[in-house]
């Protein structure tokens, strides 16, 4: 059984979801927030498998939201949902921990297909942010843009660290290296190490 949380602003949004998936079978409906201090103030007595989480909320916005989560609750998984698909708001959710990214114009099964995936420890992204992630790529090189901290961890990956032990060379914790892995891989388009490593070494990022 998966329990799913929701916040988001618009509480047509939430009825919405909650109609399409209060009766689903595996699917166990949490409950919901307006606003990012109620989800805070849920999660201090609660707790969810997964937390669909809107980017735009009235308090603070959902990618500093998702960092929050993911270091006082690393067990939850974020599946961001929202109507932004530019690429910048789509990394930084990633970055930020989340596992998964739709827009609110996905229908039932894709909805449902992303929960399951997160859930079961899958990175989701839906066509549209997939293609967007794809197409933000350096203009002179056409390769996908990594951030410094993210060109460290490459590095450690392929001289074979565990996420334990990049954490402690560079004084980060387990689920921020785990968050930064994440966000290479989907830049990258790469579904395993192996990959990984294969396409920084045939493309010059190591």
């Amino acid at each position: 059984m998966i329990s799913v949380f929701i916040v988001d602003d618009h509480p047509v949004v939430i009825e919405g979801i909650r109609s399409l998936l209060v009766n689903e079978e595996g699917i166990h409906w949490a409950g919901n927030a307006l606003t990012a201090a109620a989800c805070s103030a849920w999660l201090d007595n609660n707790s969810a498998d997964v937390i669909l989480m809107d980017i735009n909320l009235p308090d603070k916005n959902g990618i500093d939201l998702c960092a929050e989560v993911k270091k006082k609750n690393p067990k939850i998984q974020v599946l961001a949902l929202s109507t932004l698909n530019q690429p910048s708001y789509i990394h930084k959710m990633i970055e930020n921990g989340a596992s998964g990214y739709i827009l609110k114009n996905a229908d039932k099964e894709e909805l449902l297909e992303a929960i399951k995936d997160v859930a079961g420890g899958k990175t989701h992204l839906c066509m549209e942010a997939l293609e967007a992630v794809k197409n933000s790529t350096n203009n002179t090189t056409g390769k996908p843009i990594l951030t410094r901290r993210e060109k460290e961890i490459l590095a450690l990956i392929a001289d074979g660290l565990t996420n334990t032990e990049m954490s402690e060379k560079l004084f980060v914790s387990h689920w921020t290296v785990d968050s930064h892995r994440k966000s290479i891989m989907t830049k990258l388009n790469t579904k395993n190490t192996a990959m990984l490593i294969k396409y920084a070494n045939e493309n010059g990022l190591l």
